[in-house]
């Protein structure tokens, strides 16, 4: 990271000189001189100024590769809740920048992605503040109400609404190009078994079959069996799958979102703790989430309390977060709670 280096860059694509650009800055040419060679470095405090004069952020000042570059813009999308629309846009100009260079354009375009994501839940989230207080202010107005259960994710009975038929046709036509792939086929499945088009679901299953030999494919059985009411055949296929012991840590997760659904909530717990047990570091914090919202459901706070401050153990020791939205948000958990 020589930042004398980019100093100089930026000054000379620009066409100036040193003592011009010392001008600017209101410092001497003497000292733009010594940046550039790297005998001495601008005060912290002069490189935002730098930085809007050759209009780059201050990150690029220190010459980051593309791939410190990806990095900081993850970690930066994360870092907070919503970002400023000035910052947004610096960040899509960035990532287009990248989006063109064919060795970094599918990162690029998933760093988007994920920028878009993180903006519209964050969006979610004050919509349904918001909505909250338009039913509590309008007496529980129908159109009140209805935009809260909207932005809250709440399920919809109006089949036209909840159906995924254009990501289920995309996904199709995705998987037939690229049969190869398992996640998009395991993206398939999920969405035909909501939708409740088995038929299609069970055709797709065989193919996941021929190439996968882990817990994933008595897994799918099980959601296509239960889906479709055959009672011996999800009793089978849950033993099956409670039996098989050596696979990766995210079998004993399925087990336990399987028996939360059922709310046989003792397992449930009991099988999301082997999960986080069996997990590599660093370990996710998803198990401890779920026991907390558990916990929740059944109105015991104090062990809820327990497992959310699991989960700020595991962002600390494991992913060294400390603090930022992540923690905010588990704490504001916390707290109402308490």
């Amino acid at each position: 990271m020589e930042m004398g280096k980019e100093i100089r860059r930026l000054r000379e694509d620009r066409g100036i000189t040193q003592e011009a650009l010392a001008e600017a800055l209101n410092v001497t040419a003497q000292s733009v001189s010594k940046w550039e060679r790297g005998t001495s470095m601008p005060d912290v405090q002069m490189l935002p100024q730098i930085a809007v004069y050759f209009g780059v952020t201050i990150d690029q000042l220190f010459a980051m590769g593309p791939e410190q570059q990806m990095e900081r813009i993850e970690n930066r999308i994360y870092s907070q809740g919503l970002l400023e629309a000035s910052e947004v846009r610096q960040l899509e100009q960035q990532l287009a920048a990248y989006s063109g260079q064919p060795n970094l354009a599918g990162q690029a375009d998933t760093l988007l992605t994920k920028l878009y994501n993180h903006q519209a839940e964050q969006y979610l989230l004050l919509a349904v503040k918001a909505g909250k207080e338009a039913v509590e202010k309008t007496g529980g107005d129908p159109d009140a109400i209805s935009e809260l259960a909207n932005a809250w994710g709440s399920c919809i009975s109006d089949w036209n609404v909840r159906n995924h038929h254009a990501l289920i046709e995309w996904f199709s036509d995705y998987c037939r190009r690229h049969p190869e792939n398992r996640a998009a086929l395991m993206w398939l499945l999920d969405n035909l078994i909501d939708d409740r088009r088995l038929a299609e679901a069970r055709q797709w299953m065989e193919k996941l079959a021929r190439m996968d030999h882990t817990f994933r494919v008595p897994m799918y059985r099980y959601l296509i069996a239960q889906a479709a009411g055959e009672k011996e055949e999800t009793a089978a296929r849950l033993h099956e799958l409670e039996s098989m012991e050596g696979q990766e840590w995210c079998w004993a997760v399925t087990l336990a979102d399987i028996y939360t659904l059922r709310q046989d909530y003792e397992k449930a717990i009991a099988w999301y703790r082997k999960g986080q047990d069996l997990q590599p570091s660093p370990k996710y914090t998803d198990s401890a989430t779920s026991i907390a919202h558990i916990y929740e459901i059944l109105g015991d706070a104090p062990k809820a309390i327990e497992a959310y401050r699991e989960k700020l153990r595991l962002l600390r020791e494991e992913w060294g977060i400390v603090s930022g939205e992540e923690c905010d948000e588990v704490e504001r958990a916390i707290r109402s709670l308490r």
